[in-house]
């Protein structure tokens, strides 16, 4: 038999994710980010919005539209699809290194079979070189 307490994986994946937006965050405070940090940064954060999108997925069973954008981790969809299993995942999205909100499409542009994660890099201009994607 297996005991009734544990944790569930929700409760697993948003530690997670808050110890990697406490990480990120401890980063950026202790001094000047470098071209490699910034990466870093990026791609944890990439991997704490994933996982909150997974479980999104989970709960709502798709994630959320390229409209919803990732607005819908923070507060419940009004438009459809309006999840009937909804719970908030996220207090806040972060910002990408260079303080601007990541972007969010459904499906995404270099695979349309998932959901993409993108910053249009140091320039803040999009489709420049310095783009950087969860799908790169």
């Amino acid at each position: 038999m297996f005991p009734a307490n544990g944790f569930t994986l929700l409760e697993i994946v948003i530690v997670l994710g808050i110890i990697a937006v406490i990480l990120g965050g401890s980063i950026a405070v202790v001094g000047k980010l470098g071209d490699g940090a910034k990466l870093q940064r990026f791609t944890s954060d990439v991997n704490t919005i994933s996982s909150a999108i997974s479980t999104y997925k989970l709960n709502a069973g798709t994630a959320p539209t390229t409209q919803q954008g990732l607005q819908a981790l923070v507060t419940k969809p009004t438009s459809t699809p309006v999840p009937k299993r909804w719970t908030q995942l996220a207090k806040e999205i972060p910002l990408d290194p260079w303080q601007k909100p990541y972007q969010y499409r459904n499906p995404g542009k270099k695979d349309p079979s998932d959901f993409e994660i993108y910053t249009s890099g140091p320039d803040g201009q999009e489709g420049t070189e310095d783009d950087m994607s969860s799908q790169d």
